[in-house]
């Protein structure tokens, strides 16, 4: 990996602006002339437009390379790399076509900068409003307003100011400031390099190349907390190698970090590149893509976001944001969908719905304040199914943007944290794990078998709890150390506070798994029995006990819904399809079956004392002790 070596830098822009208002054109010129047009390709658009009695223009750059002719639009977002001698620059060319405000916010949600194109000749149009509130919902700060097509009104003074004024007055209303208000010409190039006074010497602003090269890069960002989201975990030999972006902070050979949700520690302990540098690196900082490995081998999954212990990372499930709806189908409370933050992806809802705004008026739109239509923006309250670590965005935008993804695997609607509250994860920085006296070897070598936890997960009426208990008994009367953790049983007590939401059933499968892992530690063989319905709740299960190394087997005991439905030995499912129980499993609730289980069991296929013969065969030989570790 040579992701670590030194790198320019490098700030990412969106150009927006109306249909026609220029970004095109704008984009061809700051190709051509910072010189990253390709050799000869000008000279080959320009012979072919005199040879078609055409006037050559400069989108004509953008248009061949990016071979989208066809409907003489922007149909899609693209990045369009090009530098000048102290920077690197990234456009991202986002459509300006009310039907492509997806990919813009898709887009734009990456963007260090953005310009806002707005012509001369035709003012300020909805679009323009509406791409304003959208770079104030993404957290955009630092943004030019380029008011384009000054030749058509003969760089005429008062049209700029007229036109400057008013949209810094909407602007206001979003509390954006732009840094520049810059009248050009990007077709004759005008105030794009350099500064036009010849032909606007009432002009103070400067080109649109001076003003960007003032705007602050990501690479900046070096001071602040860190902020690695991590981007994959790859296995190679003996090692486990972490990778990521570097949004925020500086990052070192030794540091103690965090990663969230979980808050499990380890510390660097080195930086992976290939080829292997003559000096191993030691540091790397905001901008910079990393791999790295740990002193200890700890849990870590894509989603996570490391941070020095902590640094200011808000870990939660509710947060309060605005977001921008772009789907056809509205956006209800109660509404669920996936959220993707970074590298997160986590399923969520919309809890509460504050309020509703029209982005080209900035007022209520006039139908009901239930549902946030195509093209509005909400004020609201959302809840995900499992812990996100994030931060507002006004304190980060890489980490406090977010989009919403629908049902199709398309963006649906995107958007800024505003305001979010850490939870409680522990009750005090200062508690001590204390080791007993008697290891979990010296119980095993006693109990003459391993200490393990055998997951059963199944819809109700599968047979977990009926094979459960006849594995239990088969298993003590041959001298097994077992125990039974029911979820009945454990919601009389230790989870009687929670209900059936999703929330509180990740949050129920995550107690029973401590407690599991406890029991595990004792030396006992835990059979549990959770209909626990999420993949992600189970993984985090599995996660949490084999983090002690202790022996995790996941039993999907399979039984199709209607063989369950007959069954149905709690008369639960005519409960739930009689509306009486909510977020029943099978009938109003998904059941995610496992992808991978170690053992499966077919209770519809197999008689009991079959299925029992069957699990014995799989688990014995993984519960027994070859020989004594350790001796009392």
């Amino acid at each position: 990996m040579s992701s670590t070596a030194p790198s320019r830098e490098k700030l990412r822009i969106v150009i927006v602006g109306h249909v026609d208002h220029g970004k095109s054109t704008l984009i061809g010129r700051l190709l051509f002339d910072t010189g990253s047009v390709p050799e000869g390709k000008y000279e080959q658009l320009k012979a072919a437009a005199e040879a078609e009695g055409m006037d050559f223009e400069y989108a004509f750059l953008l248009d061949a390379l990016l071979e989208e002719q066809e409907q003489n639009i922007t149909i899609d977002t693209t990045q369009i790399p090009f530098r000048t001698a102290t920077r690197d620059y990234v456009i991202i060319d986002a459509p300006g076509h009310k039907e492509f405000l997806k990919n813009m916010i898709t887009g734009a949600a990456s963007a260090d900068a953005a310009i806002l194109l707005i012509a001369a000749n035709e003012g300020i149009q909805e679009q323009s409003r509406r791409h304003g509130y959208l770079l104030s919902l993404l957290g955009i700060r630092q943004i030019i307003v380029a008011v384009n097509k000054m030749d058509t009104v003969h760089y005429d003074q008062k049209t700029f100011e007229q036109i400057q004024k008013e949209y810094t007055d909407f602007l206001k209303e979003l509390n954006i400031t732009p840094t520049y208000f810059i009248p050009i010409s990007a077709r004759y190039g005008v105030n794009i390099t350099h500064s036009a006074r010849d032909l606007m010497p009432w002009c103070t602003a400067p080109a649109i190349l001076e003003a960007l090269a003032q705007f602050t890069p990501p690479s900046a960002r070096h001071d602040m907390p860190l902020r690695l989201p991590v981007q994959d975990v790859y296995r190679f030999d003996d090692r486990r190698i972490i990778a990521g972006r570097i949004e925020a902070g500086t990052l070192r050979v030794g540091d103690e970090i965090e990663f969230l949700p979980d808050g499990k520690r380890s510390r660097v302990k080195s930086f992976e590149t290939w080829p292997i540098p003559q000096e191993p690196i030691l540091q790397a900082e905001a901008g910079r893509s990393v791999a790295i490995t740990l002193t200890e081998q700890i849990f870590i999954r894509r989603g996570h976001i490391a941070q020095k212990p902590q640094s200011g990372c808000i870990e939660t499930h509710e947060f309060r944001a605005n977001v921008f709806w772009i789907a056809s189908e509205p956006l209800r409370v109660g509404s669920r969908f996936k959220l993707r933050l970074t590298t997160q992806e986590v399923e969520a809802s919309l809890i509460t719905l504050h309020r509703v705004i029209d982005t080209a008026t900035l007022v209520a739109p006039p139908h009901s304040p239930d549902f946030i239509g195509k093209n509005e923006v909400g004020e609201v309250t959302l809840r995900t199914r499992s812990p996100i670590a994030l931060d507002l965005a006004s304190f980060l935008p890489e980490t406090g943007r977010f989009v919403i993804i629908g049902s199709n695997g398309i963006a649906a609607g995107g958007g800024i944290v505003l305001h979010a509250k850490p939870e409680e994860r522990r009750s005090s920085e200062n508690i001590v794990w204390a080791d007993g006296g008697v290891s979990r070897e010296m119980r095993e070598a006693r109990n003459l078998h391993r200490g393990a936890v055998l997951w059963f997960t199944g819809l109700s009426g599968s047979g977990k709890t009926t094979l459960a208990v006849a594995l239990e008994r088969d298993l003590f009367r041959r001298g097994y150390q077992t125990f039974i953790l029911d979820g009945d049983n454990l919601r009389f007590g230790l989870n009687r506070d929670l209900d059936f939401s999703p929330a509180a059933r990740s949050e129920n499968i995550r107690r029973a798994s401590e407690v599991a892992k406890l029991m595990a530690e004792a030396g006992l063989i835990v059979i549990t029995s959770f209909i626990s319905p999420y993949r992600l709740d189970r993984e985090r299960a599995r996660a949490i006990i084999t983090e002690t190394k202790i022996p995790f087997i996941e039993i999907y005991i399979n039984a199709p819904l209607e063989v369950c439905q007959k069954r149905d030995p709690k008369g639960l499912y005519a409960k739930a399809l009689a509306g009486e129980i909510k977020n029943f499993t099978g009938i109003s609730a998904p059941y995610e079956p496992p992808e991978n289980p170690e053992i499966e069991i077919r209770t519809d296929l197999l008689s009991p004392e079959k299925a029992l013969d069957l699990l014995l065969d799989r688990i014995l030989p993984q519960l027994q002790l070859k020989e004594p570790e350790t001796s009392i």
